[in-house]
């Protein structure tokens, strides 16, 4: 079985400096979510308020108790703010160049190394590029393809589907599958998403 693409060594000029925590910046968005001032959640902490800014600005790092005790504020865990979404920026240019497999095809990956839940994958595919001669399977829950432009086919062990521009199919990880692009005269680009299985 084919595996998702495994984290590029080193660190791609890529990937903006989001993949920090920024704990101060997710600590003042719930404190405003929740409608909470900051002279509020010092007296309910016992934590200066020029402290608190400071954490919220991450101009310092609080010490795991004080953490602790500004989340019990917030109503949230500790757990439950470090494993919060974060935002990513990815250049095209820069993005880490994988190879799954096949011929003809340029591809690169557009999403986050350490994201757990998603991951999209821009391809080039030259005129007749192609997958493995050999369905294969993905080690993911979901996989959608979309093309952006020319034509591409994929081929699963009962059924052929012809996609053109704009068109996008989507099919679980599992499904035996391969493709190509039909054409011999024209290049084709596609964007692939993979979701994987939720981690429990």
């Amino acid at each position: 079985m084919k595996s998702l693409p495994l984290r590029p060594e080193g660190d791609p000029a890529g990937f903006s400096s989001g993949t920090q925590l920024y704990l101060g910046r997710r600590l003042r968005a719930l404190r405003e979510q929740r409608r909470l001032t900051l002279d509020q959640v010092a007296r309910a902490t016992g934590l200066s308020k020029s402290f608190i800014s400071r954490i919220e600005r991450d101009l310092v790092s609080p010490s795991v108790s004080s953490l602790v005790t500004i989340c019990q504020v917030l109503g949230i865990s500790a757990g439950e703010l470090l494993d919060s979404p974060q935002t990513y920026l990815v250049r095209y240019e820069s993005a880490p160049e994988i190879d799954l497999g096949g011929a003809g095809i340029a591809e690169r990956l557009l999403s986050p190394f350490d994201q757990r839940g998603l991951q999209l994958i821009h391809a080039s595919i030259a005129p007749g590029g192609e997958g493995e001669e050999e369905l294969y399977t993905m080690d993911c829950a979901m996989e959608a393809v979309h093309v952006i432009s020319g034509e591409f086919v994929l081929v699963t062990s009962d059924e052929q589907y012809q996609l053109k521009k704009g068109d996008t199919v989507t099919f679980p990880g599992k499904e035996a599958h391969t493709w190509r692009n039909p054409r011999s005269d024209v290049p084709a680009e596609v964007l692939w998403v993979l979701t994987r299985y939720p981690v429990h």
